[in-house]
């Protein structure tokens, strides 16, 4: 996985990181070609991997992304405020929902309009009404202060080109005692330089 820290200059050039980022992801989300290799294309094997429960899955909301299951160590109990960063289609957001139940509420934001649709249908089509999605960037996240008892994240913020930022908001939205769990890859070495090109910066 490519840092979005490396190479900046390359991936501006091609009209910046998150222009990349949002690109690849709606294609993805409304069918075209995948951010991940195909060899990762079946989902069922992905979910089990992951440490998803085939059962607690919405199929409509899985587009084959995300490298973890962050509410594993969430621990979200009932009546909570969830905010998903990142939220995608939606994956992770419909079994928060299910678990902080109908007194709780999540909140799935995302910078890409195709994937808030996409889970904006979902959730219309299945009658989930503590669930909201909201178009925005993590750097800015469109949430009040101190209102969030648990932020989650999968596989997103190593997109973000102002990862200090990230946290800045992430501490900013929770609430006293809140608590954030976080699936996402870390850069132990220096990337090849071949690596690093505007595909590597949407994966």
């Amino acid at each position: 996985m490519a840092s979005c820290c490396e190479g900046q200059e390359t991936a501006a050039a091609s009209g910046g990181i998150r222009d990349i980022v949002r690109g690849a992801y709606a294609q993805t989300a409304v069918g075209g070609a995948g951010v991940l290799p195909t060899e990762l294309a079946n989902q069922e094997d992905r979910r089990k991997l992951l440490g998803y429960k085939e059962e607690e899955v919405n199929t409509a909301a899985d587009i084959g992304l995300g490298c973890g299951n962050p509410l594993v160590t969430a621990k979200l109990q009932l009546g909570e405020a969830c905010l998903d960063l990142g939220s995608g289609a939606g994956m992770d957001c419909f079994i928060a929902a299910k678990q902080v139940g109908p007194t709780g509420a999540i909140v799935g934001v995302d910078m890409t309009p195709e994937m808030l649709s996409r889970a904006r249908a979902t959730a219309q089509r299945d009658g989930v009404k503590n669930v909201s999605f909201r178009l925005g960037e993590i750097e800015h996240l469109p949430v009040g202060d101190g209102v969030i008892n648990c932020v989650i994240s999968n596989c997103v913020i190593n997109l973000s080109p102002d990862k200090p930022l990230v946290y800045r908001e992430m501490n900013r939205v929770l609430a006293p005692g809140g608590r954030i769990s976080i699936s996402d890859v870390l850069r132990m070495s220096d990337i090849p330089h071949e690596l690093k090109t505007a595909q590597s910066f949407a994966c």
